[in-house]
């Protein structure tokens, strides 16, 4: 389907303008924007200028650049309180940041993509991709393998065709067949691996978070390096991260979490 027959009509096609606009992660050029588009210069320009009344887009007026609005920080600190699992969570993170010294990591589903909503760093932090607030690839990381375990069949199904499936290491899944089959070993052992899928030598033991009726909530991890442990000694750790897991998701289980694929 052509950009000018968006499914989501003018609502879907102003999200994709602002999702071209957050990609860029600095102010943008309407030429930039043009280029990347599939929608006639008329159309963008409208968007464009819609969202900017709105306040969800600001425009230098000097520079002729595009940024995301501060309209967007509300409802970001808004949607983080009704709908992230971080504030009831922060505790529970601070208490197994406490008790393992590595890093540890909440994150939701968003469109089949694992959103980073919350992290603590090790008592010695280690550079790596996930931080509060990014996506990332859910095939190929431990939070996003332990969500995806327990999504139901279709819910699944619309998942897994959002992955790419390109390999960032040699140890990548790269295919869904692999992935099911890893999928199916964590539902029967109970916690995912990272094995430097997403990054060499970043490796995680994960966890998903389930309401009592089995839904996904999130998923928890902790993190850590090649050269400091092992997947060994961090699964010895997975009982404790369970145990973490049960008790945020006993306390958010009055939570109204939008469902996400």
């Amino acid at each position: 389907m052509g950009a000018e027959g968006h499914a989501d009509g003018t609502v879907g096609k102003a999200l994709d303008v602002l999702d071209m606009v957050a990609r860029h992660s600095r102010p943008v050029r309407f030429s930039d924007l043009l280029a990347q588009a599939d929608y006639p210069k008329a159309t963008l320009y409208r968007l464009l200028q819609t969202l900017t009344n709105q306040g969800m887009l600001t425009l230098d007026p000097d520079l002729g650049t595009y940024a995301l609005g501060v309209r967007l920080v509300r409802l970001a600190h808004a949607a983080w309180a009704q709908s992230s699992l971080a504030p009831i969570a922060r505790p529970y993170l601070d208490d197994l940041a406490a008790k393992t010294g590595e890093t540890i990591h909440l994150a939701q589903m968003d469109q089949g993509q694992v959103l980073y909503v919350d992290k603590r760093n090790a008592a010695r932090p280690v550079e790596m991709f996930a931080q509060a607030g990014k996506v990332g690839p859910a095939y190929c990381t431990g939070v996003g393998k332990a969500m995806l375990a327990y999504l139901p069949a279709e819910v699944l199904d619309a998942a897994l065709a959002r992955q790419t499936f390109l390999r960032h290491t040699d140890q990548t899944l790269d295919s869904r067949a692999k992935l099911l089959a890893e999928l199916e070993a964590i539902r029967q052992r109970g916690h995912a691996w990272d094995r430097e899928e997403h990054e060499p030598g970043i490796i995680c033991c994960a966890v998903p978070i389930l309401t009592r009726s089995g839904r996904v909530m999130g998923a928890l991890s902790v993190t850590s390096t090649t050269a400091r442990t092992t997947l060994d000694a961090l699964g010895a750790q997975a009982p404790m991260i369970k145990n973490i897991a049960a008790q945020i998701a006993a306390e958010a289980e009055s939570w109204r979490f939008p469902e996400q694929v």
